[in-house]
């Protein structure tokens, strides 16, 4: 219950500021191709293009907390 409720407030984060937003979704997709090496560039925004709703979902609250140390 605790991660669900982490992720909700980061994912209301996420929503309500556009430039948070974009810095998460770059820093998902950067850490989600580092992942996924063995795809061309071409495999992998075709990838990307449709996972990208689902990953940002799961990985909200991981990128906030990215976020956060970032701005340290």
């Amino acid at each position: 219950m605790e991660r669900d409720n982490l992720m909700h407030g980061a994912r209301s984060a996420l929503n309500h500021d556009s430039d948070t937003r974009a810095w998460a979704e770059t820093w998902l997709k950067e850490k989600t191709r580092s992942d996924n090496t063995q795809m061309s560039d071409e495999e992998f925004e075709r990838y990307w293009k449709y996972h990208k709703p689902e990953i940002m979902h799961a990985g909200a609250a991981e990128a906030m907390e990215a976020w956060q140390q970032s701005k340290k």
